[in-house]
């Protein structure tokens, strides 16, 4: 059913652009699904439903920051056209992060230069749920990809904002917000052991947040998202990733199925 609704989605989407919301939360969910029964996402079909929520990620900023009518993108194995959307409701920070760590994940430096291009301005003004962390790590990603100054500033401000005492909801804050950002400090430092020791908190914490009794059965808990696109930093840029969790799916952390089919 699942797979029936992805699908469906994604076919109406060149008569619907605004349902990208829809499809690009119901294409996550399906790639997290298919790790239940694919843990190392070890299976075509995995990689499969880890590309084509990559791919609507993606195009949830190409049609909401496109200057024309219309803007090419490629979904599922087909080239799609989509209606220019600007501004919704779904284009803000968690969408954005979504987006971004699939493209860091299946190797697409051209979606990732993509979406660094995607002014904040854009994802305030729909991004009134979130908070200012959000948009502090959203700009730290965009200046680290784009080479920026000021990238040590912006990270520890975003840091800053994940404190108990500062977050709206600290749990999530400090379960889930922190930690890639913890990784991601001692990935830019190339320190590796800092950033195994990062990477292992990042896990239990995960755990943890996920196995608590009212989140238990949902599917955005099966793949830690953010550890797993700043542990493929890391492996790409040469530091060990020598840990092995169900919630780090090895074969998309090892890149093997680059260049399988065309993206």
């Amino acid at each position: 059913m699942l797979q029936e609704n992805a699908q469906g989605l994604i076919d109406g989407l060149e008569e619907r652009s605004t349902r990208l919301g829809d499809a690009q939360r119901t294409t996550l969910t399906l790639a997290m699904s298919r790790c239940l029964v694919d843990p190392r996402a070890s299976v075509f079909p995995t990689w499969d439903a880890w590309v084509n929520a990559m791919q609507v990620g993606s195009a949830v900023f190409a049609a909401a920051t496109t200057s024309d009518d219309h803007v090419q993108c490629r979904i599922a194995h087909k080239d799609r056209t989509l209606e220019a959307t600007g501004p919704q409701w779904y284009v803000n920070p968690g969408s954005w992060l979504s987006a971004f760590y699939l493209a860091v994940v299946c190797r697409e430096r051209d979606r990732i230069t993509a979406l660094c291009e995607v002014p904040l301005s854009l994802l305030r003004e729909n991004g009134g749920q979130f908070e200012e962390y959000h948009f502090g790590w959203v700009d730290t990603l965009q200046t680290y990809w784009r080479g920026g100054s000021d990238l040590g500033t912006k990270l520890v401000a975003a840091v800053d904002g994940t404190d108990p005492a500062a977050a709206r909801d600290p749990e999530t804050a400090g379960k889930l917000l922190y930690p890639p950002m913890e990784m991601f400090h001692r990935f830019v430092r190339q320190d590796t052991d800092g950033f195994h020791r990062a990477l292992v908190h990042a896990l239990q914490l995960h755990k943890e947040y996920w196995t608590e009794e009212s989140r238990a059965f949902q599917a955005s808990g099966l793949v830690a998202l953010a550890p797993l696109a700043m542990a493929c930093f890391a492996h790409d840029a040469g530091l060990p990733v020598e840990v092995d969790s169900e919630y780090l799916p090895a074969v998309l952390l090892g890149r093997n199925w680059l260049g399988e089919f065309p993206t």
